[in-house]
């Protein structure tokens, strides 16, 4: 269990600066519409396999810790031959650092969040998947199929796994109705009283507030934020900070924070919120009128994969129904599979509305999922701010 809190909560944390290739390629690569020259690939022309050949006997995984279990991989490698050998990484930067020259040759595959992605797919790492060949991502949720995070100009760089959304967490004893507004965690009303993760995207989640709240900053996506507008963010989060009872790095240190009535309000992941039910804590989770940002987990292709038939083989098996539905229980996340709903429920009746996974379409539109700050927002000029500004900025915010 320790381990997998702090995957859960330590491996999403800050992604060290971004290479010179991420910083002038364009955010509007980042979208399934056709961009600016500018933004292609340096792998798009990679013409992807029209079939999966024999498989090589062996795959070699970049993983979180929880995503190579003996419940669905042993059954994989006894039913495909390919003997699956994966290392854990601890954070984005381990995997990017890892999978360097498209994985050197050595590892197949990442399973990369959405804060991770683009420095791989703009850093040649890894390269286009055909998603024709898994049968199950025709019954993927919409919003996984080509997701900004993972599909450039119509060009897939990886398959969507698991997702999650950030949600305001609150005690129902303080909060008989779920707050309606993010404005709650930048309240002088409950100083001492608030928490959110330590980690610089956090901006984000201001940004996203400042989007709905503040239209003269003319914000149109949380991630692609020019001087003034991440100033405004920057800004509200050290305006926060007297607030703030703990930045917290662990899921485990927020569940802590809430049964011991340190705080009433907070930043956090659906996993929290169903360990502190189960606990009879008094706590709700709701994601506010302005929205929430989220993150997702991508299984991508290295360029120089040894094992490419065995990691299409993973694709198809990672993404059913049933093992989707395993993962999703074990490391409390959400399938993208929209068919995993009941397996879950016959695994752990009641989990698949736990982890949103029954959710409507319109659920969906409220989240924007992480991805990478770029200086280039796609207009051509680079005047958005970076994730390194976003790291520089985020230690002076929290001290």
């Amino acid at each position: 269990m320790g381990d997998r809190l702090q995957r859960m909560a330590g491996a999403r944390q800050t992604v060290m600066g971004l290479s010179l290739v991420l910083l002038l390629a364009a955010c509007g690569g980042t979208s399934s519409n056709p961009g600016p020259a500018a933004s292609q690939p340096p792998t798009a022309g990679m013409k992807p396999p029209t079939s999966i050949g024999t498989g090589e006997g062996q795959l070699n995984l970049i993983a979180w810790e929880g995503y190579a279990e003996k419940d669905w991989v042993q059954p994989f490698q006894q039913q495909t031959g390919c003997q699956v050998n994966a290392k854990y990484a601890g954070s984005p930067d381990e995997m990017v650092t890892l999978m360097a020259n498209g994985g050197g040759g050595q590892y197949d595959m990442v399973s990369a969040s959405g804060d991770a992605d683009l420095r791989l797919i703009y850093g040649g790492d890894v390269k286009p998947v055909n998603v024709n060949l898994v049968p199950d991502y025709t019954n993927f949720q919409a919003q996984f199929k080509s997701p900004s995070f993972n599909t450039i100009n119509g060009i897939h760089y990886g398959v969507s796994l698991q997702w999650g959304p950030n949600v305001l967490l609150y005690n129902k004893t303080q909060f008989p109705s779920a707050p309606s507004s993010w404005s709650t965690i930048y309240d002088s009303k409950y100083k001492g009283q608030v928490t959110i993760p330590n980690n610089p995207i956090q901006i984000a989640d201001a940004a996203l507030y400042l989007m709905k709240t503040k239209s003269n900053l003319g914000i149109t996506d949380p991630y692609e934020l020019t001087q003034s507008q991440f100033d405004a963010a920057v800004n509200l989060l050290k305006q926060q900070r007297p607030l703030i009872k703990k930045y917290w790095d662990l899921a485990s240190q927020e569940i802590s924070l809430f049964t011991n009535h340190d705080v009433v309000i907070g930043a956090a992941w659906p996993y929290q919120t169903n360990t502190l039910q189960a606990a009879s804590v008094p706590v709700a989770d709701t994601i506010p009128a302005e929205g929430a940002t989220g993150w997702a987990d991508t299984w991508m292709l290295g360029t120089k994969a040894p094992h490419p038939n065995c990691a299409y083989q993973w694709y198809k098996w990672i993404s059913t129904p049933h093992v989707q539905a395993q993962q999703a229980i074990f490391f409390g996340e959400t399938p993208v599979n929209s068919k995993a709903c009941d397996e879950m429920e016959k695994l752990q009746a009641g989990s698949c509305a736990q982890y949103h996974a029954n959710a409507p379409a319109s659920y969906f539109n409220t989240i924007k999922f992480w991805k990478t700050p770029l200086a280039d927002c796609g207009n051509g000029k680079s005047e958005c701010m970076p994730y390194s500004k976003w790291q520089t900025a985020w230690t002076s915010i929290t001290g």
